[in-house]
Formats: C-alpha cells, structure tokens, sequence
C-alpha cells in the first residue's frame, strides 16, 4: 500500500486520528457480516433497535426455510414472515417494513437489486426514504454497505464521538452531521480481504472516492496461508483496489 500524506486541514486531521486509533484498538471489523448485498438489505431493516445477535438469529431463520431472496420473501404471507423474524422483537412492524420494501422493489425495479443500485445514489436515497418505516440511517446503510455507494451512516456513536472531538455540534441532526462528513477530503476503507462483500465492495467504494476527488487510504487483511481460494480472491481484490 502505498501511504499518501493527507491534506492538512483540522477536519481531516481529527478524522484521521480517530480513525487510527479506534483500528489500532479494534482491528478490522469486517462489517457488515453477510453473504449477499440482499442479505445486508434485509438486516439493515430488521437491525432497527435490537442487538445484532438477535438479527443473526432472524437471518439463520429465513436462510433454513429458504426465504432468503427477494421473490421467496415478496410471496411469504406476513404472518409467516413475523415468526421467522420474531428473534428481532417488533416482529409483526417489522414484518411490514420488510414487506414495504419488498413492494418497493418489486414495483420499481421488478424485484431487481442489482438494477435498483444502478440508481443514482441521490434518487435512490430519496426513494427509500420515501418507504414507510426506512429512515436515514436504514437507507444509508443500504446504499453503503449493499449497494457500494458513497454515503456516510451517522449512528449514535458517530454524534457521541465527533461531537465531544468538536467536529460537530451536540445539537446537530443527522442530514447535518452526514453533509459535514460526506463533504471530508480524505476516504479510509478498512476490509477483510479472501470473502465476498469486503474484497467486491472495497474497490468501488474507492473507486467512486477517488472520482469525487477524495485521497483514498486502504488497509486490508489477508486470509491465512491455508485458505488458498480466499488468498487468490484476496490478491484479485488488490489488484481491483489499485
């Protein structure tokens, strides 16, 4: 990886270090565990207020009864969807938000999620904030981590940490918080490389920096020297990154 000395201005600065050393502490986190961007897609719905253990449990569920793809799940009846999910708490609400995007891709995108990420990333974020129980955060979740797009999730802990580093006010609200961010000068991408979404999603993530103008900085991770097919999918992952 070759380091590129990043603008000097304090945002940037303060972003950088904040983000050194929460990786040095955490590591990487390979977020967001899931094997496909529809998989992403239904978790980032079902994560609303609960732990994400629980939303492993829901998810394990519709993967054994086979309902883990778009149309499986658009033909489910809703009262067989809630009790798959119903580890998530607010099953039956969230049942409905499930089948409202459901509707929702299918009546725009016939079911499409590849065609719906070919939207552009502004029309598509007002679209899915136009679905009933889909807020900023569920949306920009989607676009980033399912669709690759460039948007910034601002979640509690986003406000909580620039907020006390004086990057934004405490009373700010999440469009604004988002703007400041989306507007950085410098992208990091932190990925486990060897699997599908780290080692797919990490080059168009930076791709699309680098065409808005942003310094990319990536910091990868190698499978172990056992695990010979992820260590060829990791080196073409590279290869895409530069």
């Amino acid at each position: 990886m070759q380091l590129i000395e990043a603008p000097s201005s304090p945002i940037t600065q303060k972003l950088m270090d904040i983000y050194n050393a929460l990786y040095q502490h955490f590591g990487p986190q390979h977020w967001w565990p899931a094997e496909t961007p529809f998989e992403i897609t239904v978790g980032a719905i079902l994560t609303q207020n609960t732990a994400w253990k629980n939303v492993e449990k829901a998810i394990s569920n519709l993967k054994k009864a086979g309902f883990l793809e778009p149309k499986a799940l658009y033909k489910l009846p809703l009262p067989y969807l809630a009790e798959l999910i119903r580890p998530v708490g607010f099953f039956n609400l969230k049942a409905k938000r499930l089948k409202n995007f459901l509707e929702f891709l299918f009546k725009e995108y016939e079911g499409d999620l590849d065609r719906m990420f070919q939207e552009d990333t502004t029309t598509l974020r007002e679209k899915l904030l136009k679905i009933r129980g889909i807020g900023p955060e569920t949306a920009d979740s989607i676009l980033l981590y399912a669709g690759s797009k460039p948007t910034f999730v601002v979640d509690a802990y986003t406000k909580r940490i620039f907020s006390r580093h004086n990057l934004i006010s405490e009373e700010a609200d999440y469009e604004e918080i988002r703007s400041s961010l989306e507007n950085a000068d410098i992208v990091f991408i932190a990925s486990g490389f060897g699997g599908g979404t780290g080692t797919g999603a990490a080059p168009i993530i930076a791709k699309i920096a680098k065409e808005q103008g942003a310094i990319v900085i990536s910091m990868v991770t190698y499978p172990f020297a056992l695990e010979k097919n992820k260590l060829v999918k990791a080196e073409e992952g590279i290869n895409n990154l530069r």
